[in-house]
């Protein structure tokens, strides 16, 4: 079947709309409240083309054969400006990106169709930012009610935003049932379109951290950064920037460039050593004895807890157990996460390689997430009375730095990270839905056998799937393991262990679809098929490095064999682990 747009023939589907095939086509139509995961519901009306003579929106306008479509004829221009005046009406005024002559995306889009949102503005009526955490923020100040943030919280599953009020004062509200939380994922910012929800922003201390002569700044980059950041610069989506990452950090003035990756690898190290420690001594579901792991060090979690062991670096679904099922949190690892790892080495070990005061350093995560924000806010994470990360930049603020000290990311050489920043293959993944377990099985098995499992990819708990469960050789042993992507997702999981405890041995969760890579802090617009991209750019980081181990990292070993074992018990404990308590409302 074919349909004409501006009087060119495109072939499409009787199921897609106007607006799928001129996407698909590299048609800009202007679209706010569009997006292909979420629910249709043409509340911004930006998108209008004439279609067989009539004005209409084309993100609900089912295609026919040979249907005759204008995107830019004299009427459709007109109605178009007028809505997007009125939605944007007095955006400046209260956009703090706009104020701070920081790239906002409406502010791009007003200078690109000249509009004037200003003879559409209304007196005020000033209704106070709504923050979750230190996480994110809803300005409903900003908020044009297309709904989005509202779907994709009932999506994930936890239902925390809804829309209030009526006609033009209709913005985006919370939820004030005392059962219901915000686990700070952040997925309302990644599908918000004008800026409404929103990261709380690190940027100006970052900028000032920088210009400080007396601070030495370490900068750490997630795992999901690398094929995420180039979308920004029109490149495709898992297109991999680590290398010139390293050297746009560099041209930024960060004294180390360093890796989330390197605390990952920790994370794996102190997860795996755990989970052969839970496998070895619990035996109360049937599991057999396993040999001894020769562990350094183990968790404070106590003995024969019964029930899987779940990953915990993923600070949304942490919140959502705390909150939500603070039952389970005995089954929670009490390995922290990477970037609170690698935070705290490089403010301890390393700083005392160097003979670095560790007060003078400033450590910088740049994150996919929001809820990493809340996470660094932690006092209980504190090192030696420090915070082991100072701020957190997401993806889309990395953006905002690099654009404002103009430096054109894909075309600057590639250069390494700093020595303490090594990092392997296992850490890569970190950032896809089923990575954290893949790599902590890798290591896990060396823990528990001695040697080295010869199969380290388990391909079954990768992808997109909401849920991915797997029965996995692992030795003499079969492993029941189940990854669950957000929330909703969770919660059938821990329904169905309240049936049968037994029913697995190990569980990953992320409160993100698809994992950290399509986290709260990621690039705009971020869509499933997108986010599949990502997550095949980190695999393939994985397959080509000659190190896919955690263990084997050299710098990892340092840190963990040599390091650690110098220091009294109780402070090997406060710097590796962690611990977790039952959350009230809006902690």
């Amino acid at each position: 079947m074919f349909i004409y747009i501006d009087n060119k023939k495109y072939q499409c589907s009787p199921t897609e709309s106007v607006l799928q095939v001129a996407l698909r086509n590299n048609i800009m139509i202007p679209h706010l409240c569009y997006h292909e995961d979420l629910p249709i519901d043409s509340n911004c009306r930006a998108c209008l083309v004439e279609a067989d003579g009539s004005v209409a929106t084309s993100c609900d306008f089912k295609v026919e054969p040979n249907l005759k479509v204008k995107t830019s004829t004299p009427e459709v221009k007109r109605l178009v400006k007028t809505n997007l005046e009125l939605l944007f009406a007095g955006h400046k005024e209260n956009c703090p990106k706009c104020q701070k002559g920081y790239h906002c995306r409406v502010g791009v889009a007003i200078r690109k169709f000249k509009l004037n949102p200003k003879k559409y503005s209304r007196p005020p009526v000033p209704r106070p930012v709504h923050k979750m955490a230190a996480a994110a923020e809803i300005d409903p100040n900003l908020c044009i009610a297309c709904n989005k943030c509202v779907e994709m919280c009932e999506k994930i599953g936890i239902n925390f935003l809804k829309l209030d009020g009526k006609a033009a004062q209709t913005s985006v509200n919370y939820n004030h049932d005392k059962k219901t939380d915000c686990i700070y994922c952040g997925q309302c910012t990644v599908h918000c379109p004008v800026g409404s929800a929103r990261e709380q922003s690190h940027l100006e201390q970052v900028e000032k951290a920088l210009k400080n002569k007396n601070k030495i700044t370490i900068a750490q980059c997630a795992p999901s950064i690398r094929c995420s950041i180039g979308e920004e610069f029109g490149l495709p989506p898992g297109t991999n920037l680590e290398g010139q990452i390293n050297t746009a950090l560099r041209q930024l003035k960060f004294d180390k460039v360093f890796d989330v990756n390197m605390g990952a690898d920790i994370t794996t190290y102190v997860e795996a050593q755990e989970l052969a420690h839970r496998l070895k001594i619990d035996a109360k579901y049937g599991r057999q004895p396993l040999r001894k792991s020769g562990s350094i060090h183990r968790s404070p979690a106590g003995r024969g807890v019964g029930g899987p062991m779940f990953t915990s670096c993923c600070p949304g679904w942490v919140k959502f157990v705390e909150f939500y099922h603070p039952k389970i949190i005995k089954n929670l690892t009490t390995a922290r996460s990477p970037q609170i790892h690698s935070g705290g080495a490089y403010k301890t070990w390393w700083a005392k390689k160097q003979g670095i005061d560790p007060r003078k350093i400033i450590t910088v995560s740049i994150m996919p997430c929001t809820s990493k924000k809340y996470e660094a806010r932690h006092k209980k994470l504190k090192v030696n009375g420090m915070y082991p990360v100072d701020y957190v930049l997401t993806t889309r603020e990395f953006y905002i730095l690099l654009e404002k000290n103009k430096i054109d990311l894909p075309n600057l050489k590639k250069s390494q990270v700093d020595r303490e920043g090594t990092f392997s293959g296992a850490a890569a993944i970190y950032g896809a839905s089923g990575g954290v377990m893949e790599s902590a099985l890798r290591s896990a098995y060396h823990f528990i056998a001695g040697k080295e499992l010869p199969q380290i990819e388990y391909k079954q708990v990768r992808g997109m799937e909401k849920i991915k469960t797997a029965n996995i050789k692992f030795g003499s042993k079969q492993l029941k393991v189940a990854v669950a992507a957000t929330a909703k997702a969770a919660e059938s999981i821990i329904q169905e262990l309240k049936k049968n405890p037994a029913s697995y041995d190990y569980v990953e969760v992320m409160a993100c679809p698809g994992g950290c890579i399509g986290g709260g802090g990621q690039p705009i617009p971020s869509t499933e098929a997108i986010i599949a991209k990502r997550i095949a750019g980190l695999y393939q980081i994985d397959s080509k490095m000659k190190l896919r181990r955690a263990h084997q990292n050299p710098i990892v070993k340092e840190f963990m064999e040599e390091y650690i074992p110098s220091l009294p018990k109780e402070k090997q404990v406060a710097l590796l682990h962690t611990h977790y308590t039952k959350k009230q409302k809006f902690e």
